[in-house]
């Protein structure tokens, strides 16, 4: 791959996903199959006055050898070691940067019960880390770059080398690297972003109304003091950054219990190198009542069943299908990619931040105002080119969100 390419992208991801500061730490977790691209970024992260650039590697072909082989009380232990390291980072006021990019089948002939204690023992065990996070205390940015694996099962059809080079081709389009200014791009789309942002608060909607031939038929009822984000974001200090790139959409969160009907996935899941297929969720005041999948019911069935919270959604995001990474009519198989091509939902933990002031906000006071909490958040695609979106205000009017796929104003 073009040298000059991964700098500008190496760069784009300081300045711009972190918007690293003087003399900040920065976390990476990554692949040890992208050991190139994220040694280019650490340098440029020294380059931009980072005090630090710490780097956690990532082995998932260890890893399927480890749920394989190992113990099964290995995977209710989380580590103190990693406990601390992750902690004492997000204390100290560092940025995390994380790449991901994995083989999508690779755990198939795993038993998904294992994968969903590994995480849960891990989320409990870095809650503080995550809700830091989620609610952009820290700044951070999740980004990806090709892996052979990866690769091969975007594209096929073609040889190993051509695969991993068209897939280099296809991100550094939707993440505007392949513009002559990606910095100055990436300004433009956020700014687009925000004004979409901005509509939809202005509406204050109390409920959206989803439809479509897949047989989705959902209502999702929204929070009083909801707020649509969406492109940057900002720590209580104001730093702004971009938590995912690329980005397409515009989300918030639902009221936990005000979600009734079913919906049906439009694209396949990748969950810890599983797939989930075909699948479909019933809603009845907020929780999942019934489930089915054509291809991965255990996984799915193993993320529901994580706590009490995954049984209910966290999210709410609008991406039109008319969108740039819809248009490449490319399955990535990889939910950084695939969500930014369609309207999604996530299972679980809702993003504080979309409630006003929420920095004033006490967990009780969540509890309270119906704000679902869990230890996972699972997003999950069901934009189609046929989505209608009807929306209901406060004060009773009803708006047309979505038409025929795409924002209908």
């Amino acid at each position: 791959m073009n040298k000059n390419s991964l700098g500008k992208y190496a760069q784009l991801i300081v300045k711009t996903g972190l918007n690293l500061q003087e003399n900040q730490t920065l976390v990476i977790s990554a692949p040890i199959e992208c050991a190139l691209f994220t040694r280019i970024v650490a340098e440029k992260a020294y380059q931009e006055g980072a005090r630090d650039v710490v780097i956690q590697w990532r082995d998932e072909l260890f890893s399927k050898i480890r749920y394989l082989h190992a113990p099964e009380e290995i995977f209710e232990e989380f580590p103190e070691w990693q406990k601390e390291f992750y902690l004492s980072y997000v204390h100290q006021g560092a940025a995390f940067l994380s790449i991901a990019a994995s083989d999508p089948e690779l755990m198939k002939d795993v038993n998904p019960k294992r994968i969903t204690k590994a995480q849960k023992a891990s989320n409990i065990a870095l809650k503080d880390y995550r809700d830091r996070l989620m609610s952009n205390q820290n700044t951070w940015c999740v980004v990806s770059i090709p892996t052979a694996a990866w690769a091969a099962k975007v594209f096929p059809h073609l040889s190993a080398e051509e695969s991993i080079e068209k897939l280099w081709e296809v991100i550094f389009q939707t993440v505007r690297v392949d513009t002559e200014n990606p910095i100055l791009s990436w300004q433009e789309h956020t700014t687009n972003l925000k004004a979409r942002m901005d509509f939809l608060n202005s509406l204050t909607l109390r409920s959206l109304r989803y439809t479509n031939s897949l047989g989705t038929n959902l209502t999702i009822e929204l929070p009083e003091d909801h707020i649509w984000l969406g492109g940057s974001e900002y720590t209580p200090e104001g730093i702004e950054f971009i938590a995912n790139m690329p980005t397409e959409e515009v989300f918030t969160l639902p009221k936990k219990t005000g979600v009734n009907g079913k919906v049906v996935s439009s694209l396949p899941l990748n969950y810890n190198g599983n797939l989930i297929e075909n699948f479909s969720m019933t809603f009845k005041n907020g929780k999942i009542v019934d489930f089915s999948a054509e291809k991965g019911y255990e996984t799915l069935k193993s993320i529901i069943e994580t706590d009490e919270g995954s049984h209910f959604l966290g999210e709410v995001a609008l991406v039109p299908f008319d969108s740039p990474i819809s248009n490449s009519k490319i399955l990535f198989y990889n939910t950084l990619f695939d969500e930014n091509a369609s309207c999604h939902l996530a299972l679980g933990k809702a993003y504080p931040v979309c409630m006003k002031n929420s920095e004033k906000l006490t967990p009780e006071d969540f509890t309270t105002l119906e704000i679902n909490e869990s230890l996972v958040h699972v997003d999950f695609m069901i934009g189609t080119r046929d989505l209608e979106i009807l929306g209901t205000t406060y004060d009773g009017k009803e708006v047309s969100i979505f038409k025929n796929g795409n924002f209908a104003q």
